[in-house]
């Protein structure tokens, strides 16, 4: 670990902070929904508070939030508002995971990651476009690189900092080579394009970005690999991001069910009310269960392959199980549940959007079972 002086800060209890944001923005989050605007509200409630530099160490200026706990704040923050969570969780695997290589592999990020709390920075996640293959392409030039690209689900862009990205350089010497780096929303040739028209998640302003021509100098690139291969980066990013992004749709889920409950409590206690109440009940203690795994395996588990199928494994099973919680509430509900002004029916559009995230259920099964059969993680 870095021998870094930390100074003593009082300890911020994250889910009692999470409480008071979501309390203070939950009667915009309907608003949001039908304009399909951003929840401005909640990003600027969440900096007040000063959620974007938690996860930070203390020792490089931030508040050294704990790892599950900011998990369970964004889960309570979901609760509440499913697109202010999924949105603010999109920074947070952007500070969590050089966090986690700073302390743990003394990885050369500590100017990231004191620039994020000095100056209460938003990072932006390209993460739709910039799986394992990437997109876009970096053309080599005097000092960097001129990257021609387009970013797509990039949650937050509307109150972004730095565009955290990736493209693609033809390498005369080593061939294709993906580019990792981070351009600023400022930079000449950075442009939003407001695309953001979806089923659920509305609230995230996950817009469309255009890099035209935008210059990225060499001292920008942090990291370079083969696109379409799995890279040790790629396993830290998936393993320690994805729990704070499905924390959001159990969130989701669990408001759902407590105003199911809440709703049925009031009703007379049939046979099939009682049913329905079980099965709902199961399916959210499944998603809890899944969702704890995804912590579990972040925090203890040695970094690779076998990390990441048992990562992958647990992410399938939180977004079914997720995505049967609010359908079972609805159930039980009954027909009122039709109804926007009840809002089981964003939550059921909202928890949706836990199918699309790499890895998505095809791809993992892929990958789990050839790993189980002996076959390496890479087709």
């Amino acid at each position: 670990m870095p021998d870094t002086q930390v100074t003593d800060r009082p300890k911020t209890d994250w889910i009692t902070a999470a409480d008071a944001v979501g309390r203070e923005i939950a009667a915009t989050t309907a608003r949001h929904d039908e304009e399909d605007s951003f929840v401005e509200e909640g990003f600027r409630a969440l900096k007040r508070a000063g959620f974007f530099k938690a996860l930070v160490p203390a020792e490089l200026g931030g508040l050294g939030a704990d790892y599950r706990e900011m998990c369970g704040a964004i889960r309570r923050l979901g609760s509440y508002c499913g697109s202010t969570a999924l949105a603010f969780s999109m920074h947070a695997h952007l500070v969590a995971v050089p966090a986690w290589r700073w302390r743990h592999e003394q990885a050369p990020v500590e100017g990231l990651l004191k620039r994020v709390a000095a100056e209460d920075l938003v990072l932006i996640s390209s993460g739709g476009s910039d799986w394992l293959p990437s997109n876009g392409h970096a053309e080599k030039v005097e000092g960097g690189f001129r990257v021609t690209a387009k970013k797509v689900f990039s949650s937050g862009c509307q109150m972004g900092d730095l565009l955290v990205t990736s493209a693609i350089h033809d390498d005369p010497e080593k061939g294709p080579t993906v580019l990792h780096f981070a351009v600023p929303f400022k930079a000449e040739g950075v442009r939003r394009l407001d695309t953001w028209r979806v089923l659920g998640m509305r609230g995230t302003g996950s817009h469309d970005v255009a890099l035209e021509g935008v210059f990225v100098p060499d001292a920008a690139i942090v990291a370079r690999r083969e696109p379409g291969k799995w890279h040790m980066l790629f396993h830290h990013i998936f393993v320690i991001a994805f729990p704070l992004v499905y924390s959001a749709y159990l969130g989701v889920a669990e408001g759902a069910r407590n105003h199911a409950l809440e709703i049925a409590r009031a009703r007379p206690k049939t046979h099939a009310l009682t049913v329905a109440a079980g099965r709902m009940e199961n399916a959210f203690l499944q998603a809890e269960i899944g969702l704890d795994r995804m912590i579990a395996i972040a925090e203890t588990e040695a970094p690779g392959p076998e990390r990441t199928s048992r990562s992958a494994m647990a992410h399938t099973i939180t977004a079914q199980a997720a995505i049967a919680t609010v359908e079972r509430a609805m159930e039980m509900v009954g027909g009122a549940s039709f109804y926007r002004d009840l809002g089981l029916e964003r939550a059921f559009r909202d928890v949706q959007g836990a199918r699309f995230h790499p890895l998505q259920e095809l791809p993992q099964l892929e990958l789990t079972g050839r790993m189980a059969l002996g076959m390496g993680i890479d087709g």
